[in-house]
Formats: C-alpha cells, structure tokens, sequence
C-alpha cells in the first residue's frame, strides 16, 4: 500500500507541502451525468424550465465552484486556476433520457486539478437539478468521474473504457 501523503507520522491530517514540487502544466478532465424525465430533457433543450436557462446557469456555477474548490475540500490546495471549461451533451440511450457535464481543468502549478474539475462537474449537475426539479424531483446523478489527467510526478493518466 502506499504512502498516505494527506497523514503525518502520527495519522493525524495535515496540507500537503508542495513548495519543493516543480511546476508543471497540469490538466484534468471529469464528467457526470443526470438522468431525468423526457419532460425535463424537452423542457431544457428548448429553454422552457421554469427557472430559465439551465445550463447557462450550470455552466456557470460548475465554473465558479471549481474556483472555489479550497474552500469546500478540506485539505485541498487553493489554486490560481488558468482555465475551467464545461460543457454538455444530451444523451438518450434506449429511453433513458440524460444529460452529460464534461468540466477541463488546468493551470501550470505544484500541484493537480483533478479536484477543481470533478467540483465543476458536481455543482453543475446539482445546479440542473435545483433548476428542474419543479418539473421532476427524480432525477438522478451518477457516474461522477475522472476522465482524464496530465501533468505532475504521476505524469498522464487516462480511465480505462
């Protein structure tokens, strides 16, 4: 097993010290998803949710929230982040109807973005979620991942298929 780097020698929790650390460009992707009612998909696609524009409003919280990810993670290093996109795709996969947040993360630093960018995507599902659930408090989200990550000691890093 390796070593817990979140855990000093006595296991009590502690920051990183990542100031010997080079720096290097460092990028994460992560996706998620959220399963809903045909209605709540047809009602978002043509911009008819009772609270407007979800996904612009999704996009933009996943944004600020990445921005935000010290603050909500204990332990996480606050980051100058360089870029923070998100993006989504409809999906209907045999009657299930859903929608896909995909959110990019990166910076040149000491230290990763895989957080900032499953932050992102969380927030923006939890975002289409307050913003539709007047129409279907049953939606569901899952599959919350990280895709992707490049940079640092570890190098590349890719989730199997």
């Amino acid at each position: 097993m390796s070593k817990l780097t979140h855990l000093d020698s006595d296991g009590a929790a502690h920051m990183v010290d990542v100031g010997g650390k080079p720096q290097t460009h460092r990028r994460a992707v992560a996706s998620g998803r959220i399963t809903m009612s045909a209605e709540v998909l047809e009602a978002i696609r043509h911009g008819n949710a009772p609270k407007g524009d979800v996904l612009g409003t999704a996009r933009i919280a996943g944004i600020m929230a990445a921005k935000r990810t010290g603050d909500l993670i204990p332990l996480c290093h606050p980051l100058g982040l360089e870029a923070v996109s998100v993006e989504f795709a409809y999906e209907d996969t045999g009657g299930i109807w859903a929608i896909r947040a995909t959110a990019t993360a990166s910076l040149t630093g000491r230290t990763g973005v895989e957080m900032e960018a499953m932050t992102a995507v969380s927030v923006a599902l939890l975002s289409i979620y307050d913003m539709a659930k007047a129409i279907d408090k049953g939606m569901v989200i899952s599959d919350i991942r990280l895709i992707a990550k490049s940079g640092g000691k570890s190098g590349d890093w890719n989730a199997p298929l």
